[in-house]
């Protein structure tokens, strides 16, 4: 069991996860929060985490070796205004970010091309959520 503070932990438990999801974190350093995401989409399910900061993909790695062994969680090094699924790759359920600038308001033109990066990269229907309400609010 991943161990969280009781903030991320309020913010996991929050989001609707369920076995055989495909969920995106955008910004997931240092990987605590993918951990524990991995607990409820198995079996069968896959969390990607994105991150703009090479330091934390390392960080992610290294602490999520054993989930990313057994297939539950990817990584990969960009940033979300720049994301798009690769070729083949389906699309995810579910995108949820913690403190990341680009979503949250604080980098409002990063902010539009990361909506539209994350919304292509969904199912229809899909959803994102992020941190700053009751502790998560979705946005369009």
């Amino acid at each position: 069991m991943t161990t969280l503070s009781p903030r991320l932990a309020a913010i996991v438990d929050a989001l609707p996860l369920r076995p055989g999801m495909r969920v995106l974190e955008i910004g997931g350093a240092p990987g605590a929060a993918a951990k524990a995401v991995c607990e409820r989409i198995a079996p069968g399910g896959h969390i990607l985490v994105i991150d703009r900061s090479a330091k934390g993909v390392a960080l992610v790695e290294r602490n999520a070796a054993a989930e990313i062994a057994a297939g539950l969680l990817g990584v990969r090094h960009v940033a979300a205004e720049d994301f798009a699924l690769e070729p083949g790759e389906p699309p995810f359920d579910l995108a949820f970010a913690v403190r990341v600038g680009a979503l949250d308001g604080r980098h409002p033109e990063a902010g539009v091309l990361a909506r539209e990066r994350v919304r292509a990269a969904l199912v229809p229907g899909g959803r994102l959520l992020i941190d700053g309400g009751d502790p998560l609010r979705e946005i369009d």
